[in-house]
């Protein structure tokens, strides 16, 4: 690691020290999102051998699922611009990940198909997010990560068991 990044780093567990008894610290988005950036640096650094990054492994995720996903789906779950979404889209298929083909009910829609190699990848992918995982909620022991798992599906996936 980097000088300069360990000093970043650094700063920033002295911060996080200073405002742990703030009002800020209590408030569940704030907090939710610190873990989410967290989170999604480690993931990224990770994939990085891969040739993916965290949306990327999401959009291959839900093409790999089994859950038939058209690029319009995908905007609409990882709340991107439909532009970006082509551009994640164009390189996993420059990969060789996923193809695009005609959709089952609607033949103006393109329906994203993963190729064996995606599966393949997804399968190495999904063992390298489940580490950084582990890692970046250390803290929290088995129990804890499957409770805070089962109230974070609750609030974005409500209804849903």
């Amino acid at each position: 690691m980097s000088t300069k990044r360990s000093e970043v780093g650094d700063a920033a567990k002295s911060m996080a020290q200073r405002i742990a008894s703030t009002p800020l610290a209590y408030e569940i988005e704030f907090l939710t999102v610190r873990v989410f950036v967290a989170g999604t640096r480690l993931v990224n650094e990770r994939l990085r051998e891969l040739g993916l990054g965290a949306r990327s492994y999401a959009a291959l995720a839900v093409a790999c699922s089994g859950v038939p996903v058209r690029q319009r789906d995908l905007v609409a779950l990882l709340e991107l611009d439909p532009s970006q979404i082509v551009a994640l889209i164009d390189e996993l298929e420059a990969g060789g990940l996923v193809r695009r083909e005609q959709g089952p009910e609607d033949r103006r829609t393109k329906a994203i198909v993963p190729t064996p190699k995606g599966i393949e990848v997804f399968a190495k992918a999904r063992t390298v997010t489940g580490d950084a995982e582990r890692e970046s909620l250390a803290e929290l022991d088995d129990d804890e990560r499957e409770t805070l798992r089962r109230l974070l599906r609750k609030v974005v996936f409500p209804g849903a068991t």
